[in-house]
């Protein structure tokens, strides 16, 4: 069975998705050192120690980051949906989705960061 890769995943997506991506992922690399982890359904994104986010969805404009934090941040304006994973007290899958390169603002921005250096 072949590994997945990023370029399986951006194939045959919008030029727009592709740079959204691209985008994400650099904000990313400015907060501190990241590996990108393709699997089968989704690409993990990892600081070193641990994943730190997930993009589990390249739509046609769009792509879908879910961060997994170890307790729900309610008082937001950038996740569509926070829910516990089921099983796990200890995890709150915060949903966003980025239609455009301002989408990852100074909110978002404070997430990621927080992501990156929160311990499990």
């Amino acid at each position: 069975m072949s590994e997945n890769t990023i370029a399986d995943f951006l194939a045959g997506k919008s030029d727009h998705t592709r740079m959204l991506f691209d985008h994400f992922i650099t904000a990313y690399h400015k907060i501190g050192k990241i590996e990108i982890h393709p699997a089968k359904t989704m690409i993990g994104i990892a600081n070193g120690h641990k994943r730190i986010a997930w993009i589990t969805q390249l739509g046609k404009n769009f792509i879908h980051v879910v961060f997994p934090f170890q307790q729900p941040y309610s008082d937001n304006l950038c996740f569509q949906k926070i829910a516990q994973v089921p099983g796990d007290s200890k995890q709150f899958n915060h949903h966003f989705r980025m239609y455009l390169p301002e989408d990852v603002n100074k909110e978002v921005l404070n997430f990621m960061k927080l992501a990156y250096k929160e311990e499990k």
